[in-house]
């Protein structure tokens, strides 16, 4: 084989990758930041540069308002730099602050009310949660949604369902408490529970009917060869009783549901957390960017609609991820804050430098452990 032939594939290979990986972080990385940037303006803080991406700058341009707005070279996340910082991490630069002009630091990001600053930087995180709002209403209101009644239409042979007495042809009710309305609520739950026992409400010839499952946890394998543990209860649905059928919800009814699933995935993320720092949960789950770029390939062979949904989900874990109290990161600058709305007065500069690399160190070990866990065979 000649060599550019090789090389041709390893290109060919690596856009396969690299494009929808690319696609789905821009979208992510640019309304954090302009979330950032929309509220910091809306503040009269003066922004000096929004960039996707770090490092170097590839293709940019300056507005009226004198803030450069620039594609960087390393697509790995971006930062907006207010007037005032000393680097991307709203880290505040003191001696700049005090060589400024008064009508400067008026409009510098130091010198705003602590009220100020936290709402610009808390604007970050709640722009991945309204996108991810916006992507699943979206998606949902232009390709409809399948569903189908939450009626079993056969229970496997030695499951946790046949162990509790299921039988085809129960409509579930509820599960956990709450109410059933199609077999993909059903789904839903299930997964969320883990090995959990769940308490089901069912309708069987007319009599409500109370039944306890364990759900097992199996290993399976999906189509794409990834290999994924879940709660199982061994239920299974058909077109004949189920009446699967695809529903054209308004757009109220569309954004009702865009919101339902973020708070869904939110509630399952930051439970999957607090498992994971208790150890209820194997911390393999977290991935990197070579994992992301794989599963955005995986997923964008499905369609423009399931690449946008996973945009959505990628949305709110780095919204979740950017809330934790971790210095560097924007949770980090909103207890600085908190901290300082109680004193009366901002941590010592000493404090917060300490805070700072304590949380730049965390923010790369946990970047060193998703890397890990991407190159491991976890992926």
């Amino acid at each position: 084989m000649e060599i550019g032939s090789i090389i041709g594939g390893l290109w060919s290979h690596g856009l396969i990758y690299i494009v929808p990986f690319l696609f789905v972080l821009t979208i992510i990385v640019f309304f954090h930041e302009l979330g950032h940037f929309l509220i910091g303006r809306l503040c009269g803080i003066n922004t000096l540069a929004f960039s996707v991406g770090f490092g170097p700058e590839l293709i940019g341009f300056t507005d009226r308002s004198g803030t450069r707005w620039k594609l960087s070279a390393i697509p790995l996340g971006g930062y907006v730099k207010f007037l005032g910082d000393e680097n991307g991490a709203s880290i505040p630069d003191r001696d700049a602050v005090a060589g400024m002009s008064e009508e400067e630091r008026r409009h510098a990001f130091p010198s705003a009310s602590v009220g100020r600053r936290a709402a610009t930087v808390a604007a970050g995180p709640i722009a991945n949660f309204v996108l991810a709002v916006v992507i699943f209403s979206a998606v949902v209101f232009v390709n409809g949604r399948v569903v189908g009644d939450p009626v079993v239409a056969s229970v496997e042979p030695n499951s946790p369902a046949a162990a509790a007495g299921f039988e085809p042809g129960d409509t579930v009710i509820s599960a956990g408490g709450e109410t059933i309305e199609y077999f993909s609520d059903l789904q839903r739950y299930v997964a969320s529970v883990g090995a959990n026992p769940i308490k089901f409400v069912v309708r069987r010839e007319g009599k409500l009917v109370d039944l306890t499952v364990t759900p097992r946890l199996e290993t399976r394998t999906d189509e794409f060869g990834n290999t994924i543990t879940m709660p199982l209860v061994g239920l299974r649905a058909d077109n004949a009783r189920g009446g699967f059928r695809v529903e054209q919800p308004s757009v109220i009814e569309a954004v009702q549901f865009g919101m339902a699933q973020t708070w869904f995935i939110t509630h399952q993320t930051v439970g999957f957390i607090g498992q994971v720092l208790t150890g209820r949960q194997n911390a393999d789950q977290i991935g990197g960017p070579i994992r992301i770029a794989k599963v955005s390939s995986e997923v964008s062979t499905i369609g423009i609609g399931a690449l946008l949904n996973l945009a959505a989900l990628l949305s709110i874990s780095i919204g979740i991820l950017n809330l934790l109290p971790i210095p560097m990161l924007d949770g980090g600058h909103l207890l600085f804050y908190a901290f300082e709305a109680v004193r009366g007065r901002p941590l010592s500069e000493r404090v917060q430098e300490v805070g700072f690399r304590i949380g730049l160190a965390l923010v790369v070990l946990l970047m060193i452990f998703a890397f890990w866990n991407d190159i491991s065979g976890q992926v």
